[in-house]
């Protein structure tokens, strides 16, 4: 019993750790027009600094992995903690606006190993079909972070200036290292391992490539929802900032609830079916999606949207587990690709997307259709 609940405590502890990228994101987000007003610039200028930050964790995801196989995953996580943390702080004293970009960018730069170190001890910790547990909980768990975060950030800023929200940020950075440091054990054992042969066994992997990609595919389908969400519900279905949110959180929602539900069918089912079954349920609904749009209400359109983002509680927590299980000793490089690749194809898709649309979904249910298909094309490659 007591060590069931001290892994718990573990995944969780390793779960808030993996959000912190996405809390030091979505929690600015509401201070941007008085962090352009206190620097002199534009609103876009401030918006800048979110690929900034972008650019920042990518390069930290790819340089994460190698260090993480090879100094440990304890250390290398204390101390990208203590860096994120001294960022934050740097921030709040930034005289320029060129300050501000190069403290985001070091900030999210050492979030990067906190993504990489996540995944990698939770595959130092579980294997087999308590890997796939362990990782639907740990999808569970993350889901929960953008719906509060928002929130968190303009809570903040009603209290206090946009400086407390990164205050904010280097506090709750050092928490979190002080229960890392007092809690949480080495997980790696050290194999002596060439980097390069190490990025190599992981992209020369068919499965895992394939998996990857159905997993970075899986993620850009939520990432899409989520970057034009404010469209979405704001715009063409001309809701309230108030109900906006609701919305919004059904999404991420739905992902736990059906995170849930993988936890039980993974005990009788195979990692792989769950994964096609939610990808052939993702197409389902996104054709629907596609074929009434133009006559869709809020209504259906918010549930088939939450049906969809919801059907990835399948896809994340099988695909990663699946992924890791291939690179026992370099799962940190494993982790690496898995972060670059999401990234990328994620903001990738949006971007075209976003440059495509006009005044309706169409465009949108069309991405939200051809992912998944795509996904698919890949599924059936896999050789198990």
């Amino acid at each position: 019993m007591h060590n069931a609940i001290n892994k718990t405590y573990l995944l969780v502890l390793v779960s808030i750790l993996s959000t912190l990228a996405t809390i030091s994101i979505a929690a600015y987000l509401p201070s941007m027009p008085q962090m352009a007003e206190h620097f002199n610039v534009g609103i876009k200028e401030i918006e800048f600094s979110l690929s900034i930050f972008m650019i920042g964790l990518t390069l930290g995801l790819l340089f994460a992995g190698p260090i993480s196989d090879r100094k440990g995953r304890r250390t290398t996580t204390l101390v990208a903690l203590l860096a994120f943390s001294v960022f934050s702080f740097l921030i709040v004293f930034a005289s320029s606006l060129y300050e501000l970009y190069f403290y985001r960018f070091l900030e999210a730069f050492f979030s990067g190993f906190l993504v990489v170190n996540a995944s990698a001890i939770l595959r130092d910790m579980f294997k087999g079909k308590d890997a796939k547990k362990f990782f639907s909980l740990f999808a569970t768990l993350r889901g929960i972070i953008p719906i509060i975060s928002p929130s968190l950030g303009a809570l903040i800023l009603f209290f206090y200036s946009w400086k407390a929200i990164f205050i904010f940020l280097g506090i709750y950075s050092l928490i979190l290292a002080f229960f890392i440091f007092k809690d949480l054990k080495e997980t790696f054992t050290y194999v002596v391992t060439n980097v390069f042969e190490s990025y190599k066994s992981v992209l020369f992997n068919k499965n895992a490539i394939f998996l990857i990609m159905i997993l970075s595919l899986g993620f850009s389908s939520s990432f899409i929802i989520v970057s034009k969400s404010s469209y979405i519900y704001m715009e063409y279905f001309y809701v309230n900032a108030e109900i906006f949110s609701l919305f919004y959180a059904l999404n991420f929602f739905a992902m736990m609830i059906f995170s849930s539900i993988n936890i039980k069918l993974i005990k009788r089912y195979s990692p792989f079916l769950l994964i096609k079954l939610a990808v052939m349920l993702q197409i389902l609904f996104s054709l629907v999606f596609v074929l009434f749009i133009e006559n869709m209400s809020i209504y259906y359109a918010s549930l088939l949207i939450a049906l969809y983002v919801g059907m990835n509680g399948f896809i994340f927590g099988n695909s990663t587990a699946s992924i890791l299980e291939y690179f026992p000793s370099n799962a940190g490089v494993a982790s690496s690709v898995i972060g670059v690749f999401q990234f990328f194809m994620a903001s990738l898709i949006s971007f075209i997307i976003v440059l495509f649309s006009k005044d309706d979904l169409f465009i949108l249910s069309l991405g939200m259709f051809f992912i998944p298909s795509i996904s698919f094309l890949f599924l059936v490659k896999i050789k198990l």
